[in-house]
């Protein structure tokens, strides 16, 4: 419920935004003269997107990309080259010329190295893991090209005492598993203020339990199977290691499915308690449904765990004291904060992360 409908407003978004684009001028008395700023197309843009929302992250790079004149080379990810193509049918359906919008399908080596690689692709827009980000950032600095690279998180959800547990509780669901988890700015780290800490815990358990899993095309169903049998095993190896350190794990089983998803790559969504911050499965993005829960006693504190890690794409922030919002907000070393809510996106405002997170900004 997120790739699609969010591929069609990125096509709304930016052919409106086009035309109101406005570019400066500036007139100096004392010589009499006009400055004025030209944006022009850079040319051909290398657009490499990842698995985990096709359609929705490639269209993000297609859009602006082609709305302000230039041509681009996408490269899907290979384990979602049908979306990528069905993509292209779309578009050439609606009138795209040939020629203006053009997709490799490959693996890294052999289709996305070769477009990084080219002399005649200025600008890169990469989103993916981190490790594979810092390929394409020396690839893109051999030849001095642009580059946008959009890369992994570990995400805090701060819940301070006074938060609107209800709606904390509902929202904080959909920020840990929508999309199993396979979204790079899910919460996989929570934060919860010591005095409500226990309860808590009791009441996101009891919900997460609850949780169905199982045929996504199913009336009902909250969450389907991760991407593949290499990803689901390195997500339950995650959950393994927090069993074997003595953490208390709710959840995290391997799922068993008939009929049309016998033989699919399902779990249960993950709740873990009892881990220190330094822990790896605290400090490293596992990218599946998967939270760690810590309690904090200050606003001090959380502010110093929650940016304990190399990532800084986004964070959560729960609390109904507009002060502590806006002190928190401003001290996370993240690119993207939402307070009391999650993912709620405009277009209009430049998205991307801090540290091992990325560089640059896209959107805005």
């Amino acid at each position: 419920m997120i790739d699609i409908p969010r591929a069609a407003a990125n096509f709304r978004f930016f052919a409106g935004a086009i035309l109101h684009h406005q570019d400066m001028s500036t007139v100096i008395d004392r010589t009499n003269s006009i400055n004025y700023v030209v944006s022009q197309p850079i040319g051909v843009a290398g657009l490499i997107s990842p698995w985990n929302l096709p359609i929705y992250l490639l269209t993000w790079k297609i859009c602006p990309a082609i709305a302000v004149g230039n041509t681009c080379v996408c490269k899907p990810s290979e384990f979602t080259s049908l979306s990528a193509f069905l993509l292209c049918e779309i578009m050439k359906d609606a009138g795209v010329p040939a020629g203006v919008v053009n997709v490799v399908f490959g693996t890294g080596p052999s289709a996305g190295q070769p477009l990084l690689d080219h002399p005649d692709v200025p600008i890169l827009s990469f989103t993916g893991g981190t490790a594979t980000g810092k390929i394409v950032a020396m690839a893109a600095a051999k030849q001095f090209k642009k580059v946008s690279l959009e890369l992994g998180g570990k995400n805090p959800n701060i819940i301070f005492a006074d938060a609107d547990l209800e709606k904390c509780i509902s929202v904080s669901l959909r920020s840990s598993f929508a999309n199993q988890g396979e979204i790079c700015l899910c919460g996989e780290r929570m934060y919860v203020q010591s005095s409500i800490y226990e309860s808590f815990v009791q009441r996101f358990v009891k919900e997460t339990e609850e949780w169905a899993v199982g045929d996504p095309s199913d009336e009902g169903i909250n969450m389907g199977a991760l991407v593949s049998e290499v990803h689901l095993e390195k997500v339950l190896a995650v959950v393994q290691k927090a069993r074997d350190i003595g953490a208390t794990v709710y959840g995290g089983e391997r799922l068993t499915l008939e009929g049309r998803c016998a033989g699919g790559y399902f779990m249960s969504p993950c709740v873990i308690t009892g881990l220190s911050q330094d822990c790896s499965v605290v400090q490293e993005e596992i990218f599946g449904p998967v939270v760690t829960i810590i309690p904090f006693e200050t606003e001090d504190e959380v502010i110093g765990l929650a940016n304990d890690v190399r990532y800084g794409l986004s964070a959560t922030v729960w609390t109904e004291n507009v002060g502590v919002a806006n002190r928190v907000s401003l001290a996370l070393d993240v690119g993207t904060v939402w307070v009391n809510c999650w993912l709620n996106r405009d277009l209009r405002v430049p998205f991307g992360g801090q540290k091992h997170s990325g560089l640059g900004r896209e959107g805005g």
